[in-house]
């Protein structure tokens, strides 16, 4: 059987779902493969808690340290549960899944798989179990609405968040997870869109959430006259650190085997972190005179973002050119633009999740051909590249309607925002009646 080269985790269906499987005795339990998937899902989980937790929590005010950790922690918790109810089977069950047919089930699962029916401590994904296999995706689920906690940071409701992160998985998470990655018929697998690990499903997805929750909700008290500096960018840098590391399962475990894939994706990874790094710092010392500890840190980010759809595609001076770019814009987004047009992003979820993913996704169009050094199938870079943002478009459109809609209905029926008076006393407080720092 032949796979679309490089098509990331969505290959892995071809192999394990109905009218796409291989014969069963054909698969054949490999355990280097199954010993380097079990690495590469911890080194996920570990991104969100502590590496996410640890990266956002340095950033916020100290007053509101422990809620933006505590949301990280809830929402590994909450997703997790979803997931083995109902997101396993909505993002990867193909029933009535046809490749140039487009279905209900081009954009979403079914309820096949559902409280992980049919699951046996027998059951393969490719040559490792497929008990492995879901909680590595599992990993994916809970991190992206983990990323968006960045954009509202501060101001929303504890019990608000928990219900919308619940609704956003379920009506936005899945279905784009499914239509990039579940194999033909997905729609747009089916379109043909390289996304090796999760620039559109990832980072455009939680970025874009991310802008509209800040602009439904507002600006912060006082934002942007009031001065609100990170309270500890050694808890930040430590928690880009840890990012930086765990992301090498990120991407490299995307090759769901350990194979000469999963090695030029860790390569190409680290290389195109570098350079995000370096362009941040450099780009932040020429505009303001010196370079910050938080800029080389975002830096890192921005590249990992950047980075994420193409690692299995692209080659080592593909990944140079990709960092240098997302470091570089990515600054200018989370600074001047941001400025520019006003809006509360409180950690840069969006100019650096969203720019950097969508910078990513089109230049893996570029950057996968061969006559560019990449390790894709793409002949036609122009046609690629337009395929590369039909799915920016569409991900762009159907994450910002659907997060609106959440997010308009949930203030009407709950309310989204803290009161002026707990914002004031800081959310750890107001919310969980603790404090992250002593007075």
């Amino acid at each position: 059987m032949t796979l679309r080269k490089a098509a990331g985790l969505g290959a892995l269906l071809s192999l394990v779902t109905p009218g796409l499987a291989m014969a069963a005795d054909e698969v054949v339990l490999n355990s280097g493969d199954t010993a380097w998937m079990l690495t590469a899902t911890a080194l996920v989980l570990f991104m969100t808690i502590p590496g996410l937790a640890l990266f956002y929590g340095g950033m916020v005010r100290s007053k509101n340290i422990l809620s933006v950790m505590m949301q990280c922690f809830a929402i590994t918790g909450l997703i997790s549960i979803l997931w083995v109810i109902y997101g396993y089977s909505l993002a990867f069950d193909t029933t009535g899944m046809e490749q140039g047919v487009v279905n209900f089930n081009s954009f979403v699962g079914g309820f096949g798989k559902a409280f992980l029916s049919g699951l046996t401590v027998d059951s393969l994904t490719s040559a490792f179990p497929e008990s492995v296999f879901i909680t590595f995706q599992m990993t994916f689920a809970i991190i992206t609405p983990a990323l968006i906690v960045g954009a509202f940071a501060e101001r929303m409701k504890f019990s608000a968040m928990l219900i919308f992160m619940a609704i956003w998985f379920t009506l936005v998470y899945a279905p784009i997870a499914h239509m990039v990655w579940s194999g033909n018929g997905g729609l747009m697998w089916d379109w043909g869109v390289l996304d090796f690990a999760g620039g559109t499903v990832v980072h455009i997805n939680a970025g874009v959430a991310g802008l509209v929750a800040c602009l439904v909700l507002g600006k912060r008290k006082g934002y942007p006259t009031t001065p609100m500096a990170p309270h500890n960018l050694g808890y930040t840098l430590v928690g880009a650190a840890m990012l930086w590391i765990g992301w090498f399962g990120f991407n490299a475990g995307s090759a769901v085997a350990a194979n000469g894939t999963a090695g030029m994706a860790m390569l190409v990874t680290q290389i195109a972190t570098a350079a995000a790094a370096l362009g941040w710092m450099f780009a932040e010392w020429l505009t303001h005179g010196k370079p910050s500890a938080l800029g080389i840190a975002s830096g890192v980010v921005a590249g990992l973002v950047a980075i994420t759809p193409a690692a299995g595609t692209v080659g080592p001076m593909g990944a140079l050119i990709i960092g240098l770019a997302a470091g570089v814009l990515c600054f200018f987004s989370a600074t001047s633009l941001k400025r520019k047009l006003g809006y509360d992003d409180s950690l840069d979820a969006f100019g650096v999740h969203g720019i950097g993913g969508i910078i990513g996704a089109l230049l893996t169009g570029v950057f996968a051909a061969p006559a560019l050094g990449g390790f894709g199938t793409v002949e036609d870079i122009a046609s690629q590249v337009f395929i590369q943002f039909k799915g920016v478009a569409f991900t762009v459109i159907y994450t910002a309607v659907v997060t609106f809609v959440i997010l308009k209905v949930l203030d009407l029926v709950i309310g989204l925002r803290v009161s002026e008076e707990e914002e004031t006393v800081g959310l750890d407080l107001a919310q969980h009646n603790e404090r992250g720092y002593n007075l």
